[in-house]
């Protein structure tokens, strides 16, 4: 909070150093996206980030261009959000037996609340309420988490990002949170659809499932892990659905209602077939919240 006012400033930081590592000018186009959008879902607009640009050694031909591109994808974003770079440094020769490190161009995002009290959180909150995607699915899981822990692959193109879409999703959610109707919102990135969903049921105090039916005819597997960029999910009252068309479809934004809020499950079915996820909320959060405890101790 400002203090003195009814203000307040939200802060986040974002990279994903091995989407710049596959593709420097998109993986710095997302990093500046993805903080943008991080202080949008708690109802913040964006105004501006610094950096610290950490790469290997610069005098080696592919770390430079790297370097360029990263600064070229940034820079591209930073201009279509009006966001821009106020501060940072640069940290080169990050390296360990001559091998460098991914480039990771972190940002940190800050954007501004006019009124602190109408602001949303991730977590889902009452039953009923319906979950709904700003944005749309696309098969992109080149550089995904999926690819990463589940088949030990880091290879392939990670996601566009077109930033006439990604401002429309965000215009989106800042307008329908500023309006009072927005009871969640949680942006898609790392893990995917599945991910978002997951995080949205168990990071509130109390936990809360949902059931879901995803209808868009692309492989499972992308559909609900791929990593698509300008996708936000929200949660609202069934009552709001039309107002956030209006405003979804006067700022451009896809929108797609994806299920309802309740019980004590996670339920995800593709195309009305049987469920492909269906777990509890505490098995969920149990296995979030002591993973680090099981891989210590082997259990």
């Amino acid at each position: 909070r400002v203090k003195g006012t009814t203000k307040a400033i939200a802060i986040t930081v974002d990279c994903n150093s091995l989407y710049c590592y596959l593709d420097p000018f998109e993986g710095g186009k997302i990093a500046v996206a993805e903080g943008a959008r991080n202080v949008v879902c708690v109802g913040a607009r964006p105004l501006a980030l610094t950096d610290c640009l950490n790469f290997g050694n610069p005098e080696k031909p592919e770390v430079m261009w790297q370097f360029r591109k990263v600064i070229e994808g940034m820079s591209e974003a930073c201009r279509a959000l009006n966001t821009p770079v106020v501060s940072g440094n640069v940290s080169f020769y990050n390296e360990t037996r001559g091998e460098g490190i991914y480039p990771t161009p972190t940002v940190g995002m800050m954007g501004l609340l006019e009124d602190y009290l109408s602001h949303a959180t991730q977590w889902f909150k009452d039953s009923g309420d319906l979950v709904v995607m700003l944005g749309e699915n696309r098969e992109e899981l080149g550089g995904s988490e999926y690819l990463r822990a589940i088949h030990g692959i880091e290879r392939g193109s990670p996601p566009e990002l077109d930033m006439a879409r990604e401002k429309a999703v965000q215009e989106t959610c800042l307008e329908a949170i500023s309006k009072g109707i927005v009871k969640s919102a949680h942006d898609c990135s790392e893990g995917g659809l599945a991910a978002t969903l997951a995080e949205s049921c168990i990071s509130g105090e109390k936990g809360i499932g949902a059931d879901i039916t995803i209808n868009d005819d692309m492989r499972q597997d992308a559909l609900l892990f791929g990593e698509s960029q300008s996708r936000i999910i929200l949660s609202i009252n069934a009552e709001d659905l039309s107002q956030l068309k209006e405003i979804a479809s006067r700022q451009g934004s896809p929108l797609q209602v994806l299920g309802e809020v309740g019980g004590d499950y996670l339920r995800i079915n593709i195309r009305g077939g049987n469920f492909v996820i269906n777990l509890s909320v505490t098995e969920m959060r149990n296995g979030w919240a002591n993973s680090l405890e099981r891989y210590m101790t082997g259990k």
